[in-house]
């Protein structure tokens, strides 16, 4: 058993990040986003992406020494957004795929407890 980590996955509709942290998560050991992989913005939160930057950061933390992750998810949150997007499965799938062992998987998604109005009134936004 080598050292643990946390894997960090932000996964929005338009974007995707991987970070891996030592354990306290103080630490960042490996990270990327979907801007340093394709050139592209529109394809920046696709699977095919996501498991590409899953890939490069699972094999700078396998460099440095880092072989098991507990997965934290994380979808944009807050009053706009629920679920984490499409590349979410596809990531975690990826850090497996290069040679990272899973402890736990958690969705830590931020979810607001009656906090600010939605935007557009009692009816909604009428176009």
């Amino acid at each position: 058993m080598g050292k643990k980590g946390i894997a960090h996955i932000y996964a929005s509709f338009n974007n995707i990040i991987v970070t891996i942290t030592d354990i306290t998560g103080a630490e960042t050991i490996a990270r990327c986003s979907g801007g340093m992989v394709t050139k592209s913005a529109k394809d920046e939160g696709s699977p095919y992406v996501a498991m590409k930057v899953a890939q490069i950061a699972a094999e700078t933390a396998l460099e440095k020494g880092i072989d098991v992750v507990n997965v934290r998810i994380r979808g944009r949150g807050g009053k706009k957004g629920g679920s984490p997007g499409r590349g979410a499965q596809t990531a975690i799938r990826s850090l497996v795929r290069a040679g990272l062992k899973i402890g736990t998987i958690e969705d830590v998604t931020p979810h607001p407890h009656d906090g600010c109005k939605p935007k557009g009134g009692k009816r909604g936004r009428r176009i």
